[in-house]
């Protein structure tokens, strides 16, 4: 448990910081989650707005450290790759 009124400050800010990140991870995993959705219908023009959203989404993320931004990198390189192969 934390002792100093310094460690006791930090504590409080990782709780709230957590269930931030939480939050923005959820966010993105939904992104990722319509655009998967949306290559499962077969419509490429629904897939290629969801993957837009999606990358933006994803790319703010990894510039907050959420996500190592190589990990952005091959969620977007795949997703495009599955978008590409519906044409």
């Amino acid at each position: 448990m934390a002792n100093s009124a310094g460690s006791k400050k930090r504590a409080r800010q990782a709780i709230k910081s957590r269930a931030h990140n939480g939050s923005i991870r959820s966010m993105v995993r939904t992104y990722l989650k319509k655009v998967d959705a949306a290559i499962e219908t077969g419509d490429q023009a629904e897939a290629k707005a969801a993957y837009i959203l999606a990358t933006s989404k994803l790319d703010k993320a990894a510039d907050k450290g959420l996500y190592h931004k190589n990990k952005a990198a091959r969620h977007k390189s795949r997703l495009s790759a599955k978008i590409k192969a519906l044409a």
